[in-house]
């Protein structure tokens, strides 16, 4: 008798292992009850590798200079505007038209801008991966003696020389190696 009690118990369990291993609402397994005190977590969509996280607005009130800053800003918002019903390459082609439209002569450094525009122009039929590193090449470097801070200009340069041949998160890497490793 008390083998056939302590069979059936053992089996009834064994039956019952997979509904109780289950996860309840809350994600723990057999903790059913929990989903109430506990706030749902958004779905989280998947990462698309070629698309670029959205970033917010930078802060102009930390900005070295904020007119600059909001200056900035303001462009970049004007060129959204002007490329926002555009889609694929005709985006970028769009990009490019509104970045070539830009006036150097409000910026900071009016001729490096238009370096920046003619780099730009070179390099308008690259694809998304060539793109940076051929502008990074058509620049002409900085000239470090104009710079409110020489040394931390130099410093500047050195970093983008090793680092040149690294591209998206190798490249901002390398570039907070070799800058931290210096200061």
């Amino acid at each position: 008798m008390k083998t056939t009690i302590f069979a059936v118990s053992l089996s009834a369990a064994l039956i019952a292992w997979p509904a109780i291993a289950q996860q309840g609402p809350a994600g723990v397994p057999g903790a059913y009850g929990l989903a109430e005190s506990v706030a749902p977590t958004p779905p989280v969509a998947p990462a698309m590798p070629a698309q670029r996280a959205k970033r917010g607005p930078a802060d102009c009130v930390n900005a070295r200079d904020v007119e600059q800053c909001k200056a900035r800003q303001e462009a970049h918002k004007k060129v959204l505007e002007a490329c926002q019903d555009k889609f694929g390459a005709e985006r970028k082609q769009c990009m490019h038209k509104q970045a070539q439209a830009i006036d150097c002569t409000q910026a900071r450094n009016p001729q490096h801008c238009e370096s920046r525009k003619q780099a730009y122009a070179q390099c308008q039929n690259r694809n998304d991966a060539q793109f940076s590193p051929c502008v990074q090449q058509k620049m002409p470097p900085l000239d470090c003696s104009k710079s409110p801070d020489p040394v931390r200009c130099e410093q500047h340069q050195k970093a983008r020389l090793l680092c040149q041949d690294k591209a998206g998160p190798e490249h901002r890497q390398c570039l907070r190696d070799n800058l931290t490793a210096k200061k």
